[in-house]
């Protein structure tokens, strides 16, 4: 029964990387025994997340494209699930248009990530919708990446960083108080 559902599980992270990430043939094929001897026998294990949250690593092994969940040491499939475990109002560590987080911001999101104590983090920037899509896009991308910056230097691994610009509110964009929500930085802890 366990190897049926692991097999299952195997099928299905697969085809979510295949539709997920295109890799270029020369990364691929640098991973690979298909290259005889020439990549001198090393691969890179490449960890992702997806859509909901939940971490999988990717290594060649000889097989290109292999795939799995992170197993237990039984060999029993592990989902790393994430949750919101931080939401910054960007009003509170961003001055309008910018994507430069204020020194009493930069220690602040310091401390949260030395004591969360999560394994990897995704840092995902959205934005209210009184600019274009594209500035909208730019700029929550940019904030998220300087969050994802401070996360760094206190040693914490980012699985993954995003820009959602407009796209995703939380409020109506209608009022002061409905923008000001939707200009946020939300922080996914990934355990």
């Amino acid at each position: 029964m366990v190897n049926t559902i692991s097999k299952a599980i195997r099928a299905v992270a697969t085809l979510s990387l295949v539709a997920a990430i295109a890799l270029p043939a020369s990364f691929a094929d640098a991973q690979t025994r298909s290259q005889g001897g020439r990549d001198k026998g090393v691969y890179t294990p490449t960890i992702w997340v997806d859509p909901d949250g939940c971490e999988h690593w990717v290594m060649d092994d000889g097989a290109e494209g292999y795939m799995t969940p992170h197993t237990s040491r039984q060999g029993i499939p592990v989902c790393r699930r994430g949750n919101v475990c931080g939401v910054m109002n960007s009003d509170q560590f961003f001055a309008t248009d910018s994507y430069r987080i204020h020194k009493a911001g930069k220690r602040r999101l310091a401390n949260f990530f030395q004591t969360t104590g999560a394994v990897s983090y995704i840092i995902t920037g959205h934005t209210d919708s009184r600019a274009s899509d594209a500035y909208n896009m730019k700029l929550s991308y940019n904030r998220a990446n300087a969050v994802a910056a401070i996360a760094a230097a206190t040693g914490a691994r980012i699985a993954d960083v995003r820009g959602y610009g407009e796209r995703m509110p939380v409020a109506a964009n209608n009022s002061a108080h409905g923008m000001a929500k939707n200009r946020r930085v939300e922080i996914i802890c990934i355990r």
